[in-house]
């Protein structure tokens, strides 16, 4: 289990000198050679919809029945040695919850507002002169009582350089096409930061700062790639750090449940288990492990980097003594609320493990086909109603039309009918 990398959390265009897929490894990944794929003779024609049926069930049975197989001889071979990885936690293995166990969690906790859950929305409204990007985040629990908060950045090439003298409408032009060009990365960088990464930081800071229930609820990993990273920014990624290590320590009471984790072998070693059935897996430490590989980080930073009153030399020695002295801390697992619902993966406090894998189970059992947790959804709703689309849409719209510019630019898709 051990060295789990973070590269699914990540959206990027892959370097085609990361790696070569060579003709053998499509086929048998596919089960055919690519000459083959790319010759149209083998293509279907557009009406032959029974056979596109047919072999889609085909694959989709076949697919199924391996899977169970493996599955089975997952719990059979590889439950019983769960905890024997090396870095394994103490709490690795395959535990159950009792349905009565759950049921005082629903009265004791989730239904009198000892659970509190936050989740976070981003939107983008870009047009060549600006861009805006709208940040909304909502605290809720089942007690009724909620609270949103919001942020706008507004991102304009023109906001440094006039573009009056020729070499600042050059540059001006050198910007844009970086932008809009098949490599615009540092264009990409800043969006990520604005987007991602403040958001990221937002959500978790609302969890700490401003709940006031006894245990705190997350969307995702309660340390993700974007602030691991800072999305570019290493002064984000001390800050985001430190923040998380204040609810890691500090606070301790804390499930984090991810919906799209990236992490295949867990979510498959979740695949085999039954419902109310959870497995602590590894830590946090083993996840992040080739995220910290020396030569990552960099050394522009004018975040304080004092750790427990001693100055470290760099960034990278920052995030180092995070993986050694935070993530281990922090365990990774999987759980499963019903024989419909795909398993999921959850985060919590190695101390708090347990019932933080419960408290999520007993959650989730609300919802028999999805298996997550409704308080999750609840807050994602409230994100969604507060912070929708047409929240930052509808008045962008009537601000270019008041500057006189209702439509010049606007997208092909913002003037559909």
């Amino acid at each position: 289990m051990a060295g789990r990398d973070l590269a699914g959390d990540r959206s990027r265009f892959p370097d085609p000198g990361d790696s070569d897929v060579s003709a053998s490894e499509f086929a048998a990944s596919f089960g055919e050679d690519l000459n083959r794929t790319l010759d149209l003779t083998t293509w279907r024609s557009g009406e032959d919809l029974t056979a596109v049926y047919d072999r889609l069930a085909e694959e989709i049975r076949e697919a199924v029945r391996r899977e169970g197989g493996m599955l089975r001889r997952i719990r059979e071979e590889i439950f019983p040695r769960l905890a024997d990885y090396p870095g394994a936690p103490a709490s690795a293995g395959v535990w159950r919850a009792e349905p009565a166990t759950l049921e005082k969690i629903h009265r004791g906790l989730l239904f009198n507002g000892g659970v509190e859950a936050c989740d976070g929305t981003r939107q983008l409204h870009d047009t060549l002169p600006l861009t805006i990007f709208q940040l909304g985040v909502s605290l809720v629990s089942y007690q009724g009582n909620q609270g949103t908060w919001s942020q706008r950045l507004f991102r304009r090439d023109l906001r440094a350089a006039t573009g009056e003298s020729v070499d600042e409408l050059i540059a001006l032009l050198t910007l844009r096409d970086r932008r809009g060009g098949p490599n615009p990365s540092r264009y990409d960088q800043l969006t990520a930061l604005a987007q991602r990464g403040i958001l990221a930081y937002a959500e978790r800071a609302i969890l700490l700062r401003q709940s006031n229930a006894p245990w705190r609820m997350g969307h995702g990993n309660p340390a993700p790639f974007e602030l691991l990273t800072g999305s570019g920014s290493l002064d984000l990624m001390v800050l985001a750090t430190r923040l998380i290590r204040e609810l890691v320590e500090g606070h301790q009471k804390f499930v984090f449940v991810a919906s799209e984790p990236g992490d295949r072998v867990v979510q498959t070693i979740g695949q085999a288990l039954r419902p109310l059935e959870y497995a602590v897996v590894q830590t946090l430490r083993e996840h992040m492990e080739r995220l910290v590989a020396p030569g990552n980080y960099g050394s522009r930073v004018t975040a304080d980097l004092t750790w427990d009153g001693e100055r470290l030399a760099s960034p990278a020695a920052w995030i180092r003594r995070f993986r050694d002295v935070v993530a281990p801390r922090v365990v990774m697992g999987v759980y499963r609320a019903s024989h419909l619902a795909p398993a999921q993966v959850f985060f919590a406090h190695a101390d708090h493990a347990d019932l933080a894998a419960q408290i999520a189970l007993a959650d989730s059992v609300f919802q028999e086909h999805r298996g997550f947790p409704l308080l999750i959804d609840l807050a994602s709703a409230v994100c969604a109603r507060v912070f929708g689309r047409e929240t930052l849409a509808g008045p962008a719209t009537t601000a270019y039309t008041e500057a006189g510019a209702p439509w010049q630019f606007q997208s092909e898709r913002g003037t559909r009918g």
